[in-house]
């Protein structure tokens, strides 16, 4: 069963970048996820589905990939531009403001 090493990005909820340095080694699901019938829950047989392996550096995911004879794939992240403002937050509260500050 092959497995995905990937550095995770960061979620909707974030402004920030905590949580996205380290690597992640995850398993592919082996089995598709079923539906409970009564309860409508999704359920799966494959244990594997629960693990997540977190590393400091690609490098070391690799190792232990290769260590374990684990298939995997890395999916290299995508760099983004940081969005920083010239003054920032505190250009909102500037004394020497051009325009009115209104809501």
């Amino acid at each position: 069963m092959p497995a995905r090493i990937y550095q995770p990005a960061r979620t909707a909820m974030q402004s920030g970048v905590a949580k996205t340095h380290q690597w992640v080694l995850e398993y592919d699901p082996a089995t598709p996820r079923e539906l409970d019938p009564l309860m409508g829950w999704t359920s799966s047989s494959d244990t594997q589905g629960q693990v997540r392996l977190r590393f400091e550096t690609r490098d070391e995911a690799e190792s232990y990939a290769r260590e374990k004879g684990i298939e995997y794939i890395v999916l290299d992240p995508k760099a983004r531009k940081p969005n920083i403002r010239p003054r920032g937050y505190g250009e909102n509260f500037a004394t020497d403001r051009r325009g009115a500050w209104t809501h």
